[in-house]
């Protein structure tokens, strides 16, 4: 399994809709980035992701789970753009801001810390412990 986080502005899309959905899932689409669009590709069913409210929040609320891997957008079959479904496991119980993960020393190569404009970004393993521990998860 891997580990990733991604952004959200939640004026657009927050874990409320995502846990008001049907289901708890959405396809994770409008991301028009290349880099995050190859994060997206390399997910696979099982992963986890951290829901991260951006902008003004800056802060993890829950956690989501790659429920169908990534497909073509069937609207642009001739772009790169595509999307995973993702499924929402939980919130968090203990909110993580971005401060809160610049402060802790053990997080300072998290590429949140380090390219937080990326809205797909991959999350290592001993990253994500720290985090899930933070969270109360």
């Amino acid at each position: 399994m891997k580990y990733w986080l991604i952004k959200t502005e939640p004026g657009a899309w927050s874990w409320d809709d995502q846990m008001n959905s049907p289901k708890k899932s959405t396809e994770w689409d409008g991301v028009k980035n290349h880099q995050a669009n190859k994060n997206l590709k390399q997910m696979k069913k099982g992963d986890r992701c951290f829901f991260y409210h951006s902008v003004k929040e800056k802060t993890i609320v829950g956690i989501v789970e790659i429920a169908k891997e990534w497909e073509p957008d069937p609207n642009t079959p001739d772009d790169p753009w595509g999307y995973p479904t993702i499924k929402a496991v939980t919130a968090v119980k203990n909110p993580v801001t971005l401060a809160d993960i610049k402060a802790k020393a053990s997080l300072k190569d998290m590429v949140l810390v380090n390219n937080s404009r990326l809205s797909v970004q991959p999350v290592k393993a001993s990253e994500w412990k720290t985090v899930c521990k933070m969270a109360g998860v």
